[in-house]
This record gives structure tokens, C-alpha cells and sequence, in this order.
């Protein structure tokens, strides 16, 4: 996607051809940096600390990690140990699993000497297969726009979605964004609702960055005015990412997409899902059993902000000395969606429907023995 003119991906390996340059995510939407990872330790950091986040995003930051690593040490245990250290990084979204097992099979069997270059190899096809697989999933998306659209001839077609789940999340276009891009590509008149997603405001900061960067007709919303808005009719469809899919297609989001699934099951407006297959953890069989990751209690009671003058500040937002807890994503159990949306196809949100669409995938059955 473009920013300001430029094409840029999220990721990349820097002009030197070994170092890897990322969009700094922590520093959105007030001001557009860059930062160079040049260890293991740095793309760690990068990812615990959400200077890159969303779930295909974390697992392509990973692979290059492994990168990294083994430019210090190609041997099996480094390799091992790298795995491990980023793995432990964040426990919800299954891409970094995922991108992880990918980069093993690629070097584990390879000579020392070889292991380095065949590590960038796999490393810049997951990433260039990440774009591809989002690019379809836009495709297959941009019908369900369409036929909204042709539902209401001349109207503009209002979508509300929740945290960040465009190209920022992933390596370029997006998982629940793709369709709403591919859609304002065509000339469709859409609208997006965009919630704030509270604590961090990925809403606010990142998905409002990323549409406004694009031309896409945005509104930023309050969490808890979707529901309302639902009420009033004043939503078409929903339209959310995923961090992690299980095996009957309950899936998990950030904290809050839940409550919007009630929401909208409530009104009757459509609930969809778009996610990679490799987001699909098919050795978990329902969502309760999804690690749900605990992240620190400042990320509620804090709250960053940009001054008057400029200046960019982190102010208290609660009461002195009260507790926070913050648990950073929720299920959303699959009898509130009304469909996933995948790089091979829209299927319904059960065992069944995804089994349809994935039976040829060969990890399919060696994840559900593991």
C-alpha cells in the first residue's frame, strides 16, 4: 500500500541485504518511522513490544528473526534456542508457530554454510506469500461488498470493523480490510466505522492511518458505540481479523470483537471473518482452549496523545492506585460469524466449511496428530 506516494510493505530486508527494516507501529499515527533489527534480540523486542503486531505480521518479523540469528550462529542449538526465545514472544497468534515450523523445515536439514541463505530465501517467500494470500482474500471478500452495495443501489454500503486488521497487520493489503480496499478500488461507494479498540486504540491510531492514507471514507467510533449503530441501521456488515482460528472455527481478536459479535447477531447484520489458512490452528478444537495473552496493566490505565504544540505524551487516564487487569483478546465463538473469509474462499464458520476448503492441505492432518 502507499503512503504519501510511496509503496511500502511492512517488512523488508534493508539495502545492506541483511538487516531488516520495519514500520515502527508504536509510533502511529502522529509520526511515520522506521526501525533496523539487526539481532535476534532486536526482532524479540520488536514483537513483544508491538513495534510490528497482527498475526501474519508477527510470524513474518519471526522468520527474519531466525534470519538474524543464525547470521550470529548457524548451529542446531542456536537455532533451536532462537525458535524458542521467539516463540515464548506472544502466545495468542498461531502465525508465529506457524512461520516458526516453516523456517525449521527450510534450514534444519541444511549444511552450516547454507543455512543463512536459505533462511532469507524462506523468509522473503512467506512474506511474498503473505501478500498474495491477502491479495485473494480481498478477492473473495469484495463479492460480499458488492452484493450489499446492489442490496441498496445508490446508497453507500457502511462497514464497522474492529482493531487493526489491514496491511499494517500484515505484510501488505490486510486480511478484513482487503475487501473493503479491493471494493473502493472498484468505485464502490463505502464507508468505514472504525472503533477506536481500546486499550491502544488500534482502531483510532492504525486503521484510521492506513484508510485515510488510501481515500477510504472513514468514521472513528467509540468501542462501545457499534451496537448502537447496529440499532439504528446504520451497519451493513462487519468485517474483523483473526489471531487465531480453531479446527471448528471459533476464533480469537482482539478484546471487544466478542461483544460486536453479539451485536450484531442481535440486529441481524452480518459477522465475517477474514483470515489465512495459516492462521487455522487445526489441533485445538474449540476456543477455549486458545492461550489468551495478559498484557500490562498500563496499556489500560495509560493512554498515549499528541499536545497543541506537537509534543507526543503518555498521560494516567484512571483513578490513582486502582488495579487494571488487561487481557488482549477474546473468542468469539463460531455460531456468532456469519462466514470466514480465506485465501481459497468464503466457507461458514464450522469444522466442515473449513475442512471443505483446506482438505488438501497437507499440514492439516500432521497438526491435528501432533
Amino acid at each position: 500500500m502507499k503512503i504519501d506516494g510511496r509503496h511500502y510493505r511492512t517488512i523488508w530486508v534493508a539495502e545492506d541485504g541483511w538487516s531488516v527494516e520495519i514500520i515502527d507501529q508504536t509510533k502511529l499515527p502522529f509520526s511515520f518511522e522506521t526501525a533496523r533489527l539487526t539481532t535476534l534480540d532486536d526482532a524479540a523486542r520488536a514483537i513483544k513490544t508491538m513495534q510490528v503486531r497482527g498475526a501474519p505480521l508477527i510470524g513474518a518479523t519471526a522468520a527474519y528473526g531466525v534470519c538474524l540469528a543464525l547470521r550470529a550462529d548457524a548451529s542446531d542449538a542456536a537455532l533451536e534456542a532462537a525458535c524458542e526465545a521467539l516463540l515464548a514472544t506472544r502466545p495468542t497468534a498461531v502465525n508465529l508457530r506457524w512461520a516458526l515450523d516453516e523456517m525449521l523445515a527450510a534450514v534444519r536439514n541444511q549444511p552450516r554454510e547454507n543455512r543463512v541463505a536459505s533462511a532469507y530465501a524462506r523468509a522473503a517467500a512467506l512474506c511474498d506469500e503473505d501478500v498474495e494470500t491477502c491479495r485473494r482474500i480481498g478477492e473473495n471478500g469484495f463479492p460480499l461488498i458488492r452484493e450489499a452495495a446492489e442490496r441498496k443501489p445508490g446508497e453507500t454500503v457502511n462497514i464497522l470493523t474492529h482493531c487493526n486488521a489491514g496491511w499494517l497487520a500484515c505484510v501488505d493489503w490486510g486480511t478484513a480490510l482487503a475487501p473493503i480496499y479491493m471494493a473502493h478500488n472498484a468505485g464502490l461507494p463505502v464507508h468505514v466505522w472504525v472503533d477506536e479498540t481500546r486499550p491502544r486504540n488500534q482502531g483510532a491510531a492504525l486503521t484510521a492511518f492506513e484508510l485515510g492514507a488510501h481515500g477510504v471514507p472513514h468514521t472513528i467510533i467509540a468501542d462501545n458505540a457499534g451496537g448502537h449503530l447496529m440499532q439504528a441501521g446504520k451497519v451493513d456488515m462487519c468485517i474483523t481479523g483473526t489471531d487465531r482460528t480453531t479446527a471448528n472455527g471459533d476464533v480469537a481478536n482482539k478484546i471487544g470483537t466478542y461483544l460486536k459479535a453479539l451485536a450484531a447477531w442481535d440486529n441481524g447484520v452480518p459477522f465475517y471473518v477474514a483470515l489465512p489458512g495459516s492462521t487455522i490452528d487445526w489441533t485445538l478444537q474449540g476456543g477455549a482452549d486458545i492461550p489468551i495473552e495478559q498484557r500490562g496493566a498500563d496499556e489500560v490505565t495509560h493512554m498515549n496523545g499528541r499536545t497543541a504544540d506537537g509534543e507526543v505524551i503518555t498521560v494516567d487516564i484512571a483513578a490513582p492506585g486502582s488495579p487494571a487487569a488487561n487481557p488482549a483478546f477474546d473468542v468469539t465463538p463460531a455460531r456468532l460469524v456469519s462466514g470466514l473469509i480465506t485465501e481459497r474462499g468464503v466457507c461458514a464458520a464450522t469444522r466442515e466449511g473449513l475442512e471443505d476448503l483446506f482438505r488438501n492441505e497437507t499440514d492439516m492432518t500432521s497438526r491435528r496428530s501432533d
